[in-house]
């Protein structure tokens, strides 16, 4: 199982990323040295919004496409879960 997901960060921006283990992802953007460049200087983030798929290179396209929206888009697509 792969996952998509978004977390807001403490200066409240978005960061937006796939996974197979979303836990412990979001455990390393929080506390681990492979947490993304941009979230160690943001820190604590919160998970806000994921979605599942069965394959990697599902989940990597679903994370171009919401990459590509806008705040406000990622926003709404947050709200509508």
């Amino acid at each position: 199982m792969f996952y998509v997901y978004i977390v807001e960060c403490v200066d409240k921006t978005l960061y937006c990323g796939y996974t197979n283990n979303l836990e412990a992802r979001i455990n390393e953007h929080n506390n681990g040295k492979n947490g993304a460049k941009y979230t160690k200087t943001r820190r604590p983030v919160h998970l806000v919004f994921s979605e599942n798929f069965e394959s990697k290179s599902s989940a990597m396209k679903r994370e171009y496409e919401i990459k590509q929206l806008s705040k406000l888009q990622k926003i709404n697509l947050i709200n509508l879960q």
